[in-house]
Order: C-alpha cells, then sequence, then structure tokens
C-alpha cells in the first residue's frame, strides 16, 4: 500500500504540471517546467529563475546524485544561491522512482545514453524549452553533476557537444564505458577502464560533432570508495583527446590548499581543470562560504566546487581566487565524518539502471545471505 506522504507529493506534481506556469516544490526554491516535449526518459525538469533575470542570461544544468532530489542537491551545493547573486538561470532534471529506485540517472543504460534517446533527448529538450521560453543564451548553457549525474552530464557532454560551453563532472566516469549492472560496479572501482585511444574514440563517435567541444572540470575526492580516483585521470584522458591536447599539465596549482591542474591551448586558454581534494569521501566539495551546505554526499572540504566551476565558467560577478603553484605536500585528511554521507549506509552508493526483478536467492548461510539481500537492496534490485 503507498504511503500517504507518497500519495500527496505525487498529487501536488501533478497539480503543479497541470499549470500554466511553474510552480515552488517543497524548499520553495525551485520551479517545474510542466511541458518540455516528447520526453521519453520521463523525468522532470526543476527550475530556478532569479528575479531579475538580464535578457540573453546563460543556463546551468545541474545533475543531482542517487538518492538525491533536485531541491535537495541544490540546498547542498547552493546553485540557486548563486544564481540569484550572478544571474543565470537554472535547470535541475530530476529522476523518478519509477524510472529508478534509487533516483539514479541511468547513466549507462544504452536507452538513455544515445543522443536521439531516453534520458539524454529529454534533458536536450528541457534546455531547449529553457532558451525558446526565456530568452536565454545559446552560446553560455553549462551542465554539471554528482557522481551518477556526474556521469549524465558526461553522456550529455558527448551525444550533444554542441549544446554545451563548459561541463563539469564531480566524483563521476567517463562516456560510454559501461552498459551492463556489473560493468558499472566496475568501472565505478576502476576495474577494466578502457585505454585512452579507445575512451577518446567513444566521445567522437557518440555524435557528428567536430568542434568546437565544452571545456571540461573534473573534481575527484582522493578517498573516494565509491567512485574510484583513477576514473578522474580516464576523464582527463578522455577529453584530451577532442581538444587535441598534451599528456602532461600546462601548469599544476593549489586552489584553497587543493591540487589543481590545468590543460591550456595555444592560446593559454584553459580548457581542462582537475581538482583532487585531499582525503575527501564520494561527494560534492563545498566551503563555509554561504553557498551550500553540509550534508549526505556535500562534503566541508574548505573549497567550493559550485564557485569555482562558476568562475570556470566566467559566471562570477567576482574573480575566483588566483591559483598558486602546487606544493606536492598532501594535505591532512578530512574528519571521517566528513568521508561519508551523513545519513544512511556507508556503503557505495550504487547506481543501477531500471529496477528488475531477480531470482529468488538459492538457500545459503544466513550471514551470507543476508549480505547478497543487503547488496541487493542497496543497488535498488530487491525491496
Amino acid at each position: 500500500m503507498r504511503k500517504l506522504s507518497d500519495t500527496i507529493a505525487r498529487l501536488s506534481a501533478y497539480r503543479t504540471q497541470l499549470g500554466t506556469g511553474a510552480g515552488p516544490d517543497m524548499s520553495g526554491r525551485l520551479g517545474t517546467l510542466p511541458e518540455f516535449g516528447s520526453n521519453p526518459g520521463a523525468l522532470l525538469a526543476r527550475t530556478h529563475l532569479p528575479p531579475e533575470l538580464p535578457a540573453g542570461a546563460p543556463l546551468v544544468v545541474v545533475l543531482h546524485g542517487c538518492t538525491q532530489t533536485a531541491s535537495g542537491y541544490d540546498h547542498g551545493s547552493g546553485w540557486s544561491t548563486l544564481a540569484d547573486r550572478d544571474g543565470f538561470a537554472l535547470l535541475f532534471p530530476e529522476q523518478q522512482r519509477a524510472n529508478n529506485a534509487n533516483l539514479c540517472f541511468n547513466w549507462f543504460e544504452p536507452g538513455d545514453t544515445q543522443r536521439g534517446r531516453g534520458e539524454a533527448l529529454s534533458i536536450s529538450q528541457m534546455i531547449e524549452t529553457m532558451i525558446t521560453r526565456y530568452g536565454l543564451d545559446r552560446g553560455r548553457v553549462f551542465i554539471t553533476g554528482l557522481s551518477a549525474g556526474g556521469a549524465m552530464a558526461g553522456v550529455m557532454l558527448a551525444t550533444y557537444p554542441e549544446l554545451f560551453a563548459g561541463g563539469a563532472i564531480i566524483a563521476g566516469l567517463p562516456y560510454g564505458v559501461a552498459g551492463t549492472i556489473p560493468e558499472a560496479f566496475d568501472r565505478m572501482r576502476a576495474h577494466g577502464l578502457p585505454g585512452e585511444k579507445r575512451l577518446q574514440d567513444l566521445v567522437r563517435s557518440a555524435s557528428r560533432h567536430d568542434g568546437p567541444w565544452p571545456t571540461i572540470s573534473i573534481w575527484q575526492g582522493s578517498a573516494d570508495r565509491t567512485v574510484a580516483p583513477a576514473n578522474a585521470a580516464a576523464l582527463v584522458a578522455q577529453w584530451r583527446g577532442v581538444h587535441d591536447l598534451p599528456a602532461e599539465p600546462s601548469a599544476s596549482e593549489s586552489a584553497d590548499g587543493q591540487r589543481r591542474r590545468v590543460w591550456r591551448d595555444a592560446d593559454g586558454r584553459d580548457l581542462i581543470e582537475e581538482y583532487s581534494i585531499a582525503g575527501m569521501g564520494h561527494g560534492t566539495p563545498i566551503a563555509g562560504d554561504g553557498i551550500g551546505r553540509p550534508g549526505p554526499y556535500m562534503l566541508a572540504a574548505g573549497i567550493s566546487s559550485t564557485q569555482r566551476i562558476a568562475g570556470f565558467w566566467g559566471l562570477r560577478a567576482g574573480k575566483a581566487e588566483k591559483a598558486k603553484p602546487y606544493a606536492k605536500t598532501p594535505a591532512a585528511p578530512l574528519p571521517a565524518r566528513e568521508h561519508v554521507m551523513a545519513a544512511g549506509p556507508a556503503r557505495p552508493e550504487p547506481e543501477p539502471p531500471r529496477v528488475t526483478d531477480q531470482p529468488a536467492t538459492p538457500p545459503a548461510a544466513a550471514g551470507v545471505r543476508k549480505i547478497i539481500e543487503d547488496a541487493l537492496r542497496s543497488a535498488g534490485l530487491m525491496r
């Protein structure tokens, strides 16, 4: 029997979608885009428009991680606070439990990760509707996401590169590296990642685009046990290929005490940046700067990924703090409570595709059966 709270939430969403304009979500910060195309991925579209949005404003697309909602991720990351200050529009695609039991974007499901199909097409339709409805700047559209949302941001950058001036992937994975549940979990642990040439071919073959390509900001915690740090290196290798950049970075600098490596073109323009956050687990790094709040997968790391990503894209009213040459002395690890989500199990965050029925577990010892069942429930494959 469906819970009363779930029924109320569904009725509220349905009533909002029937309206003629965007309605507020439970936090009061986000509205809803009621119509944006055929929506084959069956996603919701949340929005935030500053009260005095200038004509031709930029658009930032923000993708939440597993177990999160659009409003929850906005509350933790602070994107709407920054948008109000610096004058840009926000689009938050939101997963539904009918598509994925853990609210993960289906970042490796072939039917959702190809141009013109599933969730990827739904997000592109949302973007087009936002641009035309609110008169936004087509040349300044950006996308970011965490974990499954970061991997889905990579999907969009690869399959619809012409839509984006830049992207940012936080604790995500390279495009096209998995197509099944076992492959997804293996790649999250950095098992079986393709070589550099294959990684680059995956992006090149995802669309007919031949440039210019979006700039890329990559963020990774060095103590992440959910998405192994080797995925950040694979992301750099994947995007160096389309930008025709060498393996060695142009500079290695210190930003708020964390390592930042940057790859620049011949004109000195930053095309790829990579942040490695010492001692940080799986989540979005935030700082005590009034932009964002700590919570599940929102980790107080002394550096604001939201602020710095916006600065990398040229969206901030004030420039980001000037980076310094990077000293290779590792920073002290963050407190243990910041390495894992603030609530819920400490096991790796599951990122499965749509839930499917599973056969009954064969008879086994009680302890082994419990481990298996816990893992299946965590993955959204068993109730």
